[in-house]
């Protein structure tokens, strides 16, 4: 086992021990925030059909037509109207509504003048009061989307806008990565459940547990049991047995990581047979942080009781497995540069709370904000994102760049964005 690593030699070793999770076919309606397991190409265009972008006159343009000119209005159609073709005179025609065949150009009701009604209303003659231009406020088929393009790689997490988009191309299923069910154990006999209950003395709630199941169900696991234990090694054994012989993916606990005598995470593990890769990173907050592989391949992470450093953890190393597990690619950071001048004690990467604020010109900067200690929660409600400062600086003057992630996994993407 090495102890006191770098964070990217952990993260690397975590996603050395992650094989993504087979697929499973489900309804494009149950796919929301799940990972594409295969890419996606369209199977039909969108548009499916060329429409009209106003509401109008359809017709066939050509080089005499030009302010002033007459033309019959043959036909109507609305939107999900049938299609028919049509080489001559005009067809009054609604957003939206499909293009019949022979007609290209569109002319919009305030471009032209009725001339002729019929007794219920509609348009039997117009006179252009434009000279129209050849195809205009026409949509074509494919222009957002052709036939057989490629729309969505696999591993690409299925947003809202992504269903949108496959739901018009004509997707009703789609194959996706198995979530990966998940355990959580907090350690600690001062820990209360109960929200809003009155604490004895030595006591606390016990804000992690909700906090950190909520982040993994949001990053994309099945968190399958949430349970607070005593500081009883005996206890946490018994729930481990289970959970790796249920072939859970992965195990989390919280607390006794530490070198304290109450610190029995790594002697229940090492008991169990796992193997221990790391324990303590050069990280603040979160440097006792342990990963071992126990069972059949079972991730287990313990890590750190306080708060700030849990949630780091968590955020960070347990996501880097979910997204492995899910097939994605390692997640990508963007970089801003500071508001201020910062210090800090080389050796260790410092991960910060900080806001996003707009210097004088406009500029996006990063602001460290005060109270940064592992137990202080309160600075998270200003919190926007995580900061990285690097293990080997001492000083960063104001405007250095330095990498920042969204404070929760897949609250605000920046794959793909570099800067």
């Amino acid at each position: 086992m090495k102890t006191m690593i770098a964070v990217d030699e952990a993260l690397a070793m975590i996603r050395a021990c992650c094989t993504p999770l087979p697929s499973e076919r489900i309804a494009l309606a149950q796919a929301g925030e799940r990972v594409l397991a295969e890419a996606i190409d369209a199977p039909r265009a969108l548009p499916p059909f060329d429409n009209s972008a106003m509401d109008g006159f359809a017709l066939r343009w050509r080089e005499d037509l030009a302010e002033g000119s007459e033309l019959a209005v043959l036909a109507e159609q609305a939107a999900g109207d049938g299609i028919a073709g049509q080489s001559d005179g005009a067809c009054s025609i609604m957003t939206g509504a499909r293009l019949p065949d022979g007609l290209d150009t569109v002319v919009p009701v305030e471009d032209c003048t009725v001339t002729a009604r019929d007794p219920a209303g509609a348009a039997l003659s117009i006179r252009l009061s434009i000279t129209p231009r050849s195809g205009q406020h026409v949509r074509h088929a494919g222009e957002d989307v052709a036939t057989g393009e490629r729309v969505l790689d696999a591993g690409t997490r299925l947003n809202q806008e992504a269903v949108m988009v496959l739901r018009g191309i004509g997707i009703g299923e789609v194959d996706v990565r198995r979530r990966p069910r998940l355990a959580l154990a907090c350690t600690g006999r001062e820990l209360v459940d109960t929200d809003g209950a009155a604490l004895a003395p030595g006591q606390i709630a016990n804000t992690n547990g909700p906090y950190l199941a909520q982040l993994f169900t949001d990053a994309g696991a099945e968190v399958v049991e949430r349970v607070t234990v005593p500081d009883e090694p005996e206890a946490l054994a018994t729930l481990l047995a289970r959970w790796l012989d249920a072939g859970i993916e992965l195990v989390v606990t919280t607390g006794a990581v530490s070198m304290g005598r109450y610190d029995f995470v790594p002697y229940v593990l090492r008991a169990a047979g796992a193997e221990l890769r790391f324990h303590k990173l050069k990280m603040r907050p979160g440097k006792p942080l342990l990963f071992a592989t126990a069972g059949r391949g079972t991730l287990v992470f313990g890590l750190p009781g306080n708060p700030v450093s849990s949630a780091v953890g968590a955020r960070f190393h347990v996501d880097a497995a979910l997204r492995a597990l899910a097939g994605q690619p390692p997640e990508t950071a963007l970089r801003l540069p500071l508001a201020a001048d910062a210090s800090k004690k080389p050796g260790f990467t410092m991960i910060q709370k900080a806001a996003l604020v707009l210097n004088a010109q406009g500029q996006l900067q990063v602001q460290l904000l005060k109270g940064q200690e592992s137990f202080k929660t309160a600075p998270l409600l200003r919190a926007r994102v995580w900061a990285l400062l690097p293990e080997d600086a001492s000083t960063l003057p104001a405007g250095t760049r330095v990498p920042i992630f969204p404070l929760r996994p897949h609250g605000a993407s920046f794959d793909g964005l570099t800067q």
